[in-house]
């Protein structure tokens, strides 16, 4: 199959885009820790600390229907909320750092998607997701380079 200059080009923009962004390597292994984190602390029985923070920004615990003795919901409900604090922080760094922006509908839909997961309200959250579908199809149409 032949490539043409302008093929190549755009394949050779891509690869150095891919290698000059370490951001989302980075971000991956922060989420990594953290569920790291988290989950230690709930094994070690400190868990409370996270939870303790959760309680006074008056966020409920999950409330499930079943039991399993080694599974901790409030675990995983704080790694939700910390994996999409840290999602956040990405979607800030690439506004802010040139070198580093991209499209981030996605990843701006994934950040809710884990808050959702963390608050379990899920009835809040989808109406959210479609309005920042919404909005960046908005936006994108109204800052189209033409």
């Amino acid at each position: 199959m032949a490539y043409n200059k302008h093929d190549e080009k755009e394949m050779q923009k891509h690869e150095e885009k891919g290698r000059s962004d370490a951001l989302g390597g980075v971000i991956g292994a922060t989420v990594l820790i953290w569920a790291g984190v988290v989950l230690l602390a709930g094994n070690l029985g400190y868990l409370y600390v996270f939870t303790g923070i959760l309680d006074s920004l008056g966020i409920s615990p999950y409330s499930w229907e079943w039991e399993m003795p080694f599974f901790d919901p409030r675990a995983w409900q704080v790694f939700f909320l910390g994996a999409g604090v840290i999602v956040l922080f990405e979607i800030v760094i690439r506004l802010l750092v040139p070198l580093y922006r991209r499209r981030m509908l996605g990843t701006f839909i994934g950040a809710i998607a884990l808050f959702a997961l963390g608050l379990g309200q899920w009835t809040i959250i989808w109406p959210l997701i479609l309005i920042a579908i919404g909005l960046s199809i908005l936006l994108r149409g109204l800052f189209r380079r033409g």
